[in-house]
């Protein structure tokens, strides 16, 4: 599979989503900066990582989602070419046009980073079909806007469309309280685009691949994007 990672001013994971990439695919992403045109040719997957693109200024992803590369990128989903954007990729996901709703500031408004549960929604797609149908996996979070918000009709869509991906819980698969670190309307931690070739998530599965720093629970989405190739 070949994967481009988008950089923008401010972004501090591509390091991290190129090491997780390469380890699953075996071949190296192409580092693609903002202010390009256009895709390396036969690319397969474009991911938009986390950071603070442009500073978080106006809202956060709000100028990343209009960048040049931008153009790109819609145009590769539309083909059906695949993209993933954690975090700050999420953010800029949804300013982009590329998926519904928003990310609004944590209901608690402060910063949140730590480990958290997720679990697993849907298995049918090329990000998740290595992981077991509601299965409970542990990754991490760092953001302080990450509370997903859309209109009911929107919501009721995603839900009824199998495309609400994962969901916070606690690590007995509970929903709800504690559980949701920023407020996020049902629990939501990450959507799918209609065709489910787009996938954005606030949670860090990057850095969740490798025992020494805590597990492994974030392999799944890389190995199954590895295998959907």
């Amino acid at each position: 599979m070949k994967s481009a990672v988008i950089v923008f001013p401010g972004s501090n994971r591509e390091g991290d989503m190129a090491r997780a990439l390469q380890q699953a695919t075996h071949h190296q992403p192409v580092m693609v900066w903002h202010a390009d045109y256009e895709l390396p040719k036969g690319t397969d997957l474009v991911v938009l990582p986390g950071g603070f693109s442009y500073g978080d200024y106006l809202r956060c992803g709000a100028i990343a989602g209009r960048a040049a590369i931008m153009d790109a990128v819609r145009a590769h989903a539309e083909r059906g070419g695949l993209v993933l954007g954690v975090c700050n990729g999420f953010q800029i996901l949804c300013e982009s046009g590329l998926l519904p709703g928003v990310l609004m500031r944590n209901a608690h408004l402060r910063f949140v980073c730590r480990m958290q549960h997720l679990r697993v929604e849907q298995t049918n797609s090329s990000f998740t079909h290595k992981y077991a149908a509601r299965q409970i996996i542990k990754v991490c979070i760092a953001h302080g806007e990450g509370n997903y918000e859309a209109d009911q009709a929107t919501i009721d869509r995603l839900e009824g469309d199998g495309r609400v991906a994962f969901r916070y819980c606690n690590s007995e698969g509970v929903l709800g309280g504690v559980a949701n670190p920023n407020g996020s309307r049902n629990e939501i931690a990450g959507i799918f685009s209609e065709k489910k070739n787009v996938l954005g998530l606030m949670p860090h599965p990057e850095n969740l691949i490798d025992p020494l720093v805590g597990g492994i629970d974030g392999r799944g989405l890389f190995d199954s994007l590895a295998s959907a190739a």
